[in-house]
């Protein structure tokens, strides 16, 4: 059996990452803004694909990375929804292919003896780091863009007992 999520590694994985429009959203941090961010989405029936909140710099402002569906709802409809809530500073498009996108994955997989030099070689392909191991399993920690982290569970295939990914982060490309 394979691990929840882990057939997202298709073929149509490429169509559905077009679909996609990241949002960076700087926000003053306060209690209670990602509560309103958050149902701001919910209250218009906005889907969130992924969600991550992490402190700036500057210890006053915030950063939420958004990664919305626009196929459900159009990206301009969300950033001028967003634009209304009080403590947003600011708001960037991101799209797919004018951002750095990164994301972080625990995968805990099976392995044999025979098998556990395949894992620690596919690991090392994948810039990935052994987290603990134990007879039968092991537990490895990658960073990576959205699809390399789908390929890498795609290759473990029912080897993948549970993993858990970060949402994306993102920043705009750096211009050349």
């Amino acid at each position: 059996m394979s691990a929840p999520g882990a057939e997202t590694a298709s073929a149509g994985e490429a169509a559905l990452d077009v679909r996609h429009h990241i949002l960076s959203v700087l926000v003053e941090n306060k209690p209670g803004v990602l509560a309103r961010v958050a149902g701001l989405f919910a209250r218009r029936g906005f889907n969130i694909f992924s969600l991550a909140v992490a402190p700036t710099d500057d210890p006053r402002l915030s950063r939420i990375t958004i990664v919305v569906d626009v196929r459900s709802t159009p990206l301009e409809q969300v950033t001028k929804q967003l634009d209304k809530l009080i403590n947003v500073v600011q708001i960037d498009e991101l799209a797919p292919d004018s951002a750095v996108e990164r994301e972080l994955m625990i995968v805990t997989v099976t392995v044999d003896a025979a098998g556990r030099a395949d894992l620690l070689a596919l690991t090392a392909e994948y810039s990935g780091v052994v987290l603990d191991e134990a007879a039968d399993r092991v537990t490895v920690s990658l960073g990576g863009t959205p699809e390399a982290l789908d390929a890498f569970t795609a290759r473990m295939g029912s080897a993948v007992v549970a993993y858990q990914r970060t949402g994306r982060i993102a920043l705009p490309r750096i211009a050349r």
